[in-house]
């Protein structure tokens, strides 16, 4: 089923990719046709859309980036904690890059981890470290990248296992993403999300899957700055799979209209979730 999955998630990445040269039945009113710029003519810097990001919360959004332009999306320390072991992840990137107005392209790279678990003698741990796993995604928006109050889109995915030490498993796994935008009264916005993902079995080579959901509420608190909280599930149809949920919160402050700041604490609800885990990040656009 490995070859199965993987060649699934590209062929939904280039329907999704072809459709989007359609005619938008969903277009933004009132706004600038932006659909003839594309990676080798950009969308003039005076027509950038606001800055939006994938980041700090799971809830991935359905805005893309604009077309010729770059973004970077990265914790600059995440820690997560989970019974007697912990993680350090050092500057994990989200790289990505506008085709289209309404399509980008994400890589993102586990660039450095440091993974410490329990050793048999009491009060030792056993720690690994390297490089991680790489992502690949394809970002499309169907309406609402440029204006109105819903936004939707879809974002296949591959992931390829290039850890070192055993810090991933050995498997091409992938998924795909629905992310949903909603403008709702009182200028609070609502994002929710819906995921299957094909994943590795642990015993064998076999694979099952993993529904994942989410959804996220924000707000201006003052100024540039902004909060939100986030509920977040996973459920597995794997052998013994426990279901794990987390409640998520944090803040995002924007020092120019291309920088934004972000930190947040995610906190395990369930046994099989991580107990804590506390990030900070950094978003730029050029």
């Amino acid at each position: 089923m490995t070859e199965v999955a993987v060649r699934a998630c590209i062929r939904w990445g280039l329907l999704l990719a072809g459709l989007s040269f359609l005619p938008q039945l969903f277009s933004e009113t009132g706004s600038e046709d932006k659909r003839s710029y594309n990676l080798f003519h950009p969308t003039p810097e005076k027509l950038l859309r606001e800055l939006t990001t994938d980041r700090p919360d799971k809830t991935e959004s359905p805005y893309t980036v604009d077309a010729g332009h770059f973004q970077l999306e990265m914790d600059l320390l995440s820690y997560t904690r989970d019974g007697g072991g912990d993680l350090f992840a050092i500057a994990p990137t989200n790289f990505k890059v506008g085709l289209l107005n309404n399509i980008d392209l994400q890589v993102i790279a586990e660039t450095y981890n440091i993974q410490r678990t329990p050793g048999r003698a009491a009060g030792r741990h056993e720690t690994i470290s390297g490089f991680g796993d790489l992502l690949v995604r394809l970002k499309v928006n169907f309406w609402g990248n440029d204006g109105g109050k819903t936004a939707f889109g879809v974002m296949p995915f591959v992931k390829f296992p290039t850890n070192q030490h055993d810090l991933g498993n050995s498997a091409v796994e992938g998924g795909i993403i629905f992310p949903l935008a909603v403008e709702l009264p009182g200028k609070f916005d609502l994002g929710a999300m819906t995921e299957v993902d094909s994943v590795r079995n642990e015993n064998n080579s076999s694979y099952h899957a993993e529904f994942i959901n989410s959804i996220t509420v924000g707000h201006a608190i003052a100024g540039e700055l902004s909060g939100y909280v986030e509920f977040f599930s996973a459920v597995s149809t794997g052998r013994d799979a426990e279901w794990i949920g987390t409640a998520d919160l944090g803040v995002t402050y924007k020092l120019t209209p291309n920088i934004q700041l972000d930190a947040g604490l995610n906190i395990g609800l369930t046994r099989s979730a991580d107990d804590l885990n506390p990030f900070v990040g950094l978003s730029v656009r050029y």
